[in-house]
């Protein structure tokens, strides 16, 4: 049964679509806006708080605590149900191939330390939570991911660029398939475990099979080029952006994917956008530029004071 969503970070990749998501199910949706709003004010009477908030990676320390400890307090208090989307960071770089709810969070490295305590907090806080683990998204539009700000950008040159062995399998996620299934869980929240860590498989391929799959998104050949990672090493030491994404490189290395199997015992109806619509989607921009962006649901405020 629709209820009342709270979207902190709507304008983010995965705020934008559970907006829209949520939206076109029938909930009410209430954007929120760090300028003007309070949380506990935004918060009360919503049954469901999304937690699209992601600062950038250098100020994960800094942010990242206070967020959940405020999140979690005025979650206590309002009964309302957190929804994260979730990722592979806690896991760690001697994870097995197959990522479960029950793999270890053995990660050292400081963002997935950080997004382990993240999670550990809200589990023993019992609040009522739902964690949707994806791989690296795949949005309708560029958004300054992985697939849009590198590896994408030469497709009118005929180049596909791909940050790490081609070989090797990699997890992705299609946005609005990740927030479908999240508008799913959240309808049934309340015959969820409290803390629900539920994975999201998406899609598994290697960068060649991807490549494979953009071709025919693409209507062409593309060459595969590999992704130099020393510009960044050298950029390291003084620009803490880049020393954070050096420090998750280890994940295209690492050959990982996701356990479809609790996702599907939850929504056996769900079905995923096969991967080169997604793909088609996510590349639109580059074959008709003039075309607009589908936004779903109209944007709309629904914040109020109580």
């Amino acid at each position: 049964m629709p209820g009342t969503a709270l979207i902190l970070g709507p304008s983010g990749r995965f705020g934008r679509h559970a907006h829209m998501a949520f939206c076109e199910a029938g909930w009410r949706t209430r954007l929120f806006d760090r300028s003007r709003d309070t949380l506990w004010d935004a918060a009360w009477g919503a049954d469901v708080i999304v937690n699209a908030w992601n600062p950038p990676y250098q100020h994960w320390a800094r942010d990242l605590p206070g967020q959940t400890a405020q999140i979690i307090e005025v979650a206590k208090a309002s009964g309302a149900t957190v929804l994260i989307p979730a990722n592979v960071y806690p896991y760690g770089p001697d994870a097995p191939t197959q990522l479960t709810a029950t793999t270890p969070h053995g990660a050292t490295n400081t963002l997935g330390r950080l997004r382990a305590e993240m999670e550990a907090a809200y589990a023993e806080a019992g609040v009522r939570t739902i964690l949707l683990r994806a791989g690296d998204f795949i949005d309708t539009e560029p958004s300054g991911n992985w697939f849009d700000r590198i590896m994408t950008p030469k497709l009118k040159a005929g180049r596909f660029t791909y940050p790490g062995p081609t070989d090797v399998p990699h997890a992705w996620a299609y946005l609005p398939d990740v927030a479908r299934a999240a508008v799913a869980l959240a309808t049934q929240r309340n015959s969820l475990p409290t803390f629900a860590d539920i994975p999201f498989s998406g899609y598994t391929v290697t960068g060649r099979e991807l490549r494979a799959a953009l071709e025919k998104a693409w209507g062409g050949r593309l060459s595969l080029q590999q992704m130099s990672w020393w510009p960044l090493r050298m950029m390291a030491p003084a620009w803490p952006m880049a020393r954070h994404l050096v420090e998750m490189s280890y994940l295209w290395r690492m050959p990982h994917g996701l356990d479809a199997a609790p996702l599907a015992a939850h929504l056996p109806d769900f079905r995923p956008t096969p991967l080169v619509d997604a793909l088609a989607s996510a590349i639109h921009h580059y074959i008709d530029p003039d075309q607009p962006v589908a936004r779903g649901c109209p944007r709309r405020r629904k914040v109020q004071p109580v």
